[in-house]
């Protein structure tokens, strides 16, 4: 695992939490932060991947 991956899967996380914080505490606004958050470090992850697989092959 590389730095991307795991900073992607913390964002993830952080994300989640704070979209389920949005729709228990009916916050509209907290509730988009959090997946726009979990969404950034999807691709944060996925840009992680990529790096490893590019590494892996050569």
């Amino acid at each position: 695992m590389n730095k991307d991956q795991i900073e992607g899967k913390i964002e993830e996380a952080k994300g989640k939490v704070k979209e389920a914080a949005g729709v228990i505490l009916d916050d509209k606004e907290l509730e988009i932060e959090g997946n726009l958050q979990k969404n950034i470090g999807k691709v944060k992850a996925g840009l992680g991947d990529l790096k490893e697989d590019i590494k892996d092959s050569i």
